[in-house]
């Protein structure tokens, strides 16, 4: 399908479905989820276990053959712990298991099917020991992590700094750089005179945000009807 054929109506009462969702069917699976949340097909979110937090105004987005998956399994009744920050954004595919603490500050973003785990899952040399040793997971403010990347247990990646898609992260990463590679390793500095835009500066004006975007909906999704909708769902052509 090459553009959405959707009826402005129709797309409108699918997010209000989505949020619906998410709020009786996501939210109760959870310690806290924040105001102006947005969750994009969140049947296909799954979660597993206690003590998972997420902020305000968090985007997850999740497909049937890349489900976001936030797993809390635990040694200790204490241990185990997921807290996702204000404004951050994961996206479809993204796996991340806590035995120890996985701290994910805010505007935070997680591209496609990144993993972050804070233990191993078994021993090195006991097999049968199955969460091997925990080391708590920090990433800092507007870190970004990259398509594919690894984050390993005991690191913490620093304030707006990026993982190269494809990375495996086993050290720390300081603030400020883009680091890649398996093992990643710092690749340059970001320049720190430039102006960073997080995340946070979209939501700034929420309400003017959601007019902005529903203005936008209306104006792309003009002159779409019901029926054409039906029949590029049943025989799409060419053109559509």
């Amino acid at each position: 399908m090459r553009r959405d054929h959707r009826p402005y109506f129709i797309k409108r009462s699918y997010i209000r479905f989505q949020h619906l969702y998410t709020r009786y069917f996501i939210k109760p699976q959870l310690d806290s989820l924040g105001r102006g949340f947005m969750f994009i097909r969140p049947w296909y979110i799954k979660i597993f276990g206690k003590r998972i937090t997420i902020g305000d105004y968090a985007n997850i987005l999740a497909e049937s053959d890349n489900k976001v998956r936030l797993t809390v399994w635990p040694e200790k009744k204490d241990m185990g712990r997921i807290s996702i920050g204000d404004y951050c954004l994961i996206c479809p595919g993204v796996r991340i298991s806590s035995a120890a603490e996985i701290a994910i500050k805010d505007s935070c973003m997680i591209a496609s099917n990144a993993f972050i785990t804070d233990t191993d899952w078994h021993g090195t040399y006991d097999r049968i020991k199955s969460l091997g040793n925990p080391e708590p997971v920090y990433l800092l403010e507007n870190a970004w992590i990259g398509d594919g990347a690894t984050v390993c247990k005991g690191v913490t990646i620093g304030e707006n700094s990026i993982i190269g898609a494809g990375s495996v992260v086993v050290k720390d990463v300081p603030a400020n750089v883009i680091a890649a590679g398996n093992p990643a390793r710092v690749m340059r500095e970001l320049d720190t005179g430039e102006p960073m835009i997080k995340r946070s500066s979209w939501f700034a004006e929420p309400d003017r945000l959601d007019r902005e975007l529903q203005n936008a909906d209306r104006q792309i999704l003009s002159g779409n009807t019901v029926m054409h909708w039906l029949k590029t769902l049943v025989v799409p052509g060419k053109s559509d």
